[in-house]
């Protein structure tokens, strides 16, 4: 599927993968050497992350059920936690540099696309 910032009319993924079962949520990044620069993953339900074992930094968008915005992270490196936002009720993964270079903010409404 696709991800797109409908505030910013910007498509921020175009290859996004849905983890949504308990192994592909705990499994995320793990083992990937990298992601392509329009590639991410929406980790759903979910409402923080780590980058233990990972190979890369990535960006991180926190969302809303609605996909609102509420917390970024950017270029969060290897072995790190990030707060927890019991508000949030997914993350979208991404390729370190993609929140700045799409002018994502926090407010901001995501949609996905199939």
């Amino acid at each position: 599927m696709r991800a797109v910032n409908a505030s910013r009319e910007v498509t921020i993924a175009r290859q996004v993968r849905l983890a949504k079962t308990l192994w592909a949520r705990s499994r995320g990044l793990l083992g990937r050497k990298g992601l392509e620069p329009d590639e991410g993953l929406l980790i759903d339900p979910c409402s923080g992350i780590h980058t233990f074992g990972m190979a890369f930094p990535i960006d991180a968008a926190l969302l809303t059920r609605e996909g609102t915005v509420v917390h970024l992270i950017h270029g969060m490196v290897p072995w790190r936690i990030s707060r927890y936002l019991f508000r949030a009720r997914s993350v979208l993964e991404l390729p370190a540099g993609t929140l700045g270079r799409t002018g994502t903010e926090v407010g901001d409404r995501l949609v996905f696309e199939d």
